[in-house]
């Protein structure tokens, strides 16, 4: 993998970086993760943290690259300049390339020649009549034969030789552009597989000349197919959220992206939807990835990371909601508090999909509210007969021999049975009086948490509020 710094991981990034580790701990490869920062004006150590960080959160560990060191340097283009430059000036001097100063005016009457008789816009761009010693450098790309090669997702690719321009690969300040710099590094890091999105196809011929041209073979190549919206067009920030930082935010669990991720262009099986990562390790292969576009759906992410928060150990998902719990609040826990929360978590975990609804769930617990939610006061509280429900209710609690979920739930639902009038009745006023909302924890396990004395008050709160 070979991010930019110059902005946030975006989600398809984050799949292509997820397949090329499937690979090599499917194969015992080594997974390489280095930096491509020769864009050195917009390329940022705040955007390299968020990229690495995550990756780190997804769960992908690389073998060699930044921070973690290997035998080919620090991993970084920007630190590489130099011998890219060398590199470009070894490829003038053994004919490949070769110094071109015709002016922007000229190169733009080429392609406009080019697009008017029909042919590649780079067609006329090649190899002028007279030499420099100065300018930009160009490869020049033989005629003589198409450039084939084998992609393990696409079959068989064959690009025309008229369809490559001569195409830049050191700027005339003696920076490398993009196909000079990945190809290198390809070749000193030795890369063998290269996994990477189809719209860096039409790059693909470009660097595999290069590679020739410095006298190595080229790797192997797999161009993935593009996220789409569900819309079926390319995915973008009009879909929502498309940095991988964005969901991690929201409260998706890693366990759950790697998921979905490795579902987009790939299946375990027919059936399977769930898998765990050891179980996609020893069932990956590129060759098995679609060619076709995947839609990234949001709301089967969401599904899928409920399913995930409903499958963790509850002393695994007391751990992980607790910051959100503590983000609602804005403090922390006191211990005290913490014994409350575990003695809901289990509830709480069945209803939550995304983790900040932890908190949201749990808040009136541990905080008094100053107004009750208006849509759960108008829809539940303004009927009649609820201030006679919250005065039996009242009057069965206070006389409650012990406070649990069991005793509490007997007592309920026998007040239920005596009012006639059914559960939902008897227990939504309750739950508004106690909680604030219509929607929270179950009751019993909520009046339970929350205390005799404090369930009382809020009671006579709420009766005291209908007048």
């Amino acid at each position: 993998m070979a991010p930019s710094p110059t902005g946030n991981l975006h989600v398809g990034t984050a799949r292509t970086a997820l397949y090329n580790w499937l690979y090599a701990r499917h194969h015992g490869g080594t997974f390489i993760v280095r930096i491509d920062d020769t864009d050195l004006e917009r390329s940022t150590p705040e955007f390299e943290d968020e990229i690495l960080g995550s990756i780190q959160w997804l769960g992908l560990d690389w073998d060699e690259g930044v921070r973690v060191g290997g035998p080919h340097g620090t991993y970084r283009q920007s630190d590489r300049l130099g011998h890219y430059a060398d590199i470009a000036r070894g490829l003038v001097e053994s004919g490949h390339a070769y110094y071109d100063q015709r002016d922007p005016d000229h190169l733009e009457s080429l392609r406009r020649r080019a697009q008017n008789e029909g042919r590649h816009p780079g067609h006329f761009i090649r190899r002028p009549d007279e030499d420099h010693d100065s300018g930009v450098i160009r490869l020049s790309v033989p005629q003589d034969s198409a450039v084939t090669f084998p992609d393990m997702i696409r079959g068989e690719m064959s690009f025309s030789p008229a369809d490559i321009d001569d195409f830049v690969i050191l700027r005339s300040n003696g920076t490398p552009t993009y196909h000079l710099a990945s190809t290198v590094d390809d070749i000193d890091y030795e890369i063998t597989h290269v996994a990477r999105g189809e719209d860096l196809l039409p790059s693909t011929p470009k660097h595999i000349l290069l590679t020739r041209a410095l006298g190595h073979t080229e790797p192997r190549y797999a161009h993935l197919p593009l996220l789409f919206g569900t819309d079926g067009k390319p995915l973008s920030k009009r879909h929502g959220a498309t940095a991988l930082s964005d969901y991690r935010a929201r409260g998706f669990v890693p366990e759950a992206v790697f998921n979905y991720l490795a579902n987009l262009g790939w299946s375990l099986d027919a059936e399977t939807t769930i898998f765990t990562r050891d179980e996609a390790i020893a069932a990956f292969d590129l060759a098995d990835v679609s060619r076709n576009p995947a839609a990234f759906d949001p709301e089967k992410l969401t599904w899928m990371n409920g399913e995930y928060i409903r499958g963790m150990d509850t002393a695994v998902f007391a751990d992980v909601a607790r910051p959100q719990v503590e983000a609602t609040l804005g403090r922390g826990l006191t211990k005290d508090e913490w014994v409350v929360f575990g003695q809901v978590a289990a509830v709480v975990q069945e209803r939550t999909k995304l983790l900040p609804e932890a908190g949201s769930q749990v808040v009136f617990l541990f905080e008094e509210f100053d107004t009750y939610d208006e849509s759960s006061w108008e829809k539940v509280m303004n009927k009649d007969g609820v201030a006679d429900v919250l005065d039996n209710a009242l009057d069965a609690l206070s006389g409650l021999d012990s406070w649990d979920v069991g005793s509490i739930e007997v007592e309920l639902r026998e007040l239920s049975d005596e009012l006639g009038i059914g559960a939902a009745k008897t227990f939504q006023p309750l739950r508004v009086a106690v909680t604030g909302s219509a929607v929270s924890p179950p009751l019993f396990e909520s009046l339970a948490a929350l205390g005799r004395e404090r369930t009382i008050q809020r009671i006579e709160r709420a009766i005291q509020e209908l007048g």
